[in-house]
């Protein structure tokens, strides 16, 4: 989530969705027995030692501030998790926000921890969440990585997201430009919504590429977890 502080910034990611007013929860079973819940404030001392955080502060002001989290959990000790925001959310290696309606989810900061990689914790982990905002009336999940992160996109397919959009972002001190690249199998109705997603207002559209400038006065708007 760290905003870069460099003159120059470079990306190529890309943008999933699930939408569960059209298709049915994908289910993934772990190879690994697991319990799958919410993290709540009761957690967040085990939350923060799976973050590599000295101390829960961090992760308290995140849930105080609307976020949530759930975790994969073997052996009393979180062995994954992920986040999830219902609001704007900073995506900071594009250096923007993600803006969400009423209605849809964005899931970030997700991890599994060594110990516990190539288990599909993961997967089932994505699957889980999904499951539960499914139950509380929420209609699309949004998810993101970087192109080179080919484990976390295994993930997404996995558990049921389908590719929408990649993303290159590019930007040379306050000058900046965002292209999306349609997904070949993507619908019309994804492809406008990642773009009105992705929109600032900051920024002038010119077909699939938007171009504007970065206020830096923008980059305090991200909460910023440090460890």
């Amino acid at each position: 989530m760290i905003i870069s502080r460099h003159t120059w910034a470079f990306e190529r990611g890309t943008l999933w969705a699930v939408e569960l007013n059209r298709q049915t929860p994908s289910s993934v079973p772990p190879r690994l027995a697991a319990v799958f819940r919410e993290a709540h404030r009761e957690s967040a001392e085990f939350l923060a030692a799976a973050m590599c955080l000295p101390q829960p502060e961090p992760v308290l002001r995140r849930l105080a501030a609307g976020r949530r989290c759930f975790g994969a959990w073997i052996e009393g000790r979180i062995a994954a998790y992920g986040w999830v925001s219902q609001a704007a959310e900073c995506i900071g290696e594009l250096e923007r926000e993600i803006q969400l309606p009423a209605g849809e989810a964005y899931i970030w900061d997700c991890v599994t921890l060594p110990p516990y990689r190539r288990q599909r914790l993961y997967s089932a982990l994505l699957s889980h969440i999904v499951a539960r905002l499914h139950g509380q009336s929420v209609q699309r999940v949004w998810i993101g990585s970087s192109l080179d992160n080919r484990a976390s996109i295994r993930g997404f397919a996995n558990a049921g997201f389908r590719p929408v959009v990649t993303l290159v972002y590019a930007r040379l001190s306050e000058l900046c430009g965002l292209w999306l690249i349609r997904h070949r199998t993507a619908p019309d109705h994804l492809v406008h919504a990642a773009r009105r997603a992705l929109t600032t207002g900051r920024e002038h559209w010119w077909g699939p590429v938007a171009v504007g400038r970065l206020e830096p006065a923008h980059h305090l708007k991200c909460v910023q977890i440090e460890g």
